[in-house]
């Protein structure tokens, strides 16, 4: 592992498993824990800094200067992508979808405060960014450059996300995760034993090809997880009332912030499979919390 990567790793707080204790888990005969990834980092924190990990570590083991990235106006990774970049001294470039707007998101800003170069592109061509997966295969890439797709969908991600399962010490039944790319989903996938399930939940609508996007990243066939596509609330970063509400109560009581494009969304799908006896009475799930509280500024709740 690069020296700097090291250096950084090491101002990070850990990661601790939080017990849920709420009637409705106890009337189900449930057992939920939190893996609080959120707490790593204030900026880095989650699956962004899990999937970022081994590819800056590759890129900076082939003399890479420049991290060149894809994502939205509210982006999770870019926002992670910029901050890192600065710490770490490299030149990042941010491709945005959609056209610039007046004013900048609170996420934009802060990458542009960071040094993110940002480059808004078409919808129809950013849709046709997804098809360069390699490090390399951007078209146009200087020397020095490094290609990272949307999300950090990349193999190397994965090395990362299995470190976070290996964290897991406690028995448990089902591990459950939001998925944006999958890249999360396979990661856990691949590092999890066989006789433990993983439950991904998408946070985008019409999300079946994910399932074959997953397949494609895992390094052998499992047959130990699931993908369930009936929570997305209407597509990515769509909400409604009924799922700001329970963001609210769950706020409350249990004290453990949620950002409603993700973790907000897969908290919700859990206990609403609960409560229609998806799990079993006396099983334990762990729930992975993927930070990127940031994203909340772009919600007024």
């Amino acid at each position: 592992m690069h020296p700097e990567l090291i250096k950084l790793e090491k101002t990070f707080n850990p990661s601790i498993l939080t017990k849920i204790d709420d009637p409705v888990l106890t009337q189900y005969q449930i057992e939920l824990w939190m893996k609080r990834d959120d707490l790593l980092h204030p900026v880095i924190s989650g699956n962004k800094w899990r999937k970022l990990k081994y590819i800056l570590d590759h890129a900076l083991s082939l003399g890479a200067d420049t991290i060149i990235s894809m994502g939205g106006a509210y982006s999770n990774h870019l926002h992670a992508l910029a901050y890192v970049g600065k710490v770490l001294g490299l030149k990042t470039i941010g491709l945005v979808r959609g056209e610039q707007s007046v004013t900048l998101t609170p996420t934009l800003l802060d990458a542009k405060e960071w040094g993110m170069e940002l480059k808004f592109v078409s919808r129809s061509d950013y849709r046709l960014l997804r098809q360069y997966k390699r490090h390399f295969a951007l078209p146009g890439l200087k020397q020095g450059q490094y290609w990272l797709t949307e999300g950090g969908a990349q193999a190397l991600a994965l090395q990362g996300v299995a470190e976070l399962v290996k964290e897991i010490e406690m028995p448990y039944d089902t591990l459950c995760v939001p998925c944006g790319t999958g890249t999360t989903l396979a990661g856990m996938i691949d590092e999890v034993p066989e006789h433990m399930s993983v439950l991904g939940f998408a946070v985008l609508k019409n999300a079946g090809y994910l399932r074959g996007e997953v397949e494609a990243m895992l390094s052998q066939s499992r047959h130990n997880w699931q993908l369930n596509l009936d929570y997305h609330f209407g597509g990515f970063a769509k909400i409604n009332a009924e799922l700001s509400a329970f963001i609210n109560d769950f706020e409350l009581k249990t004290n453990i912030p949620l950002e409603p494009v993700y973790t907000g969304k897969m908290i919700y799908a859990v206990y609403d499979l609960i409560t229609k006896h998806y799990f079993k009475p006396g099983e334990c799930i762990v729930a992975l919390h993927t930070g990127g509280l940031q994203g909340k500024r772009g919600f007024s709740q």
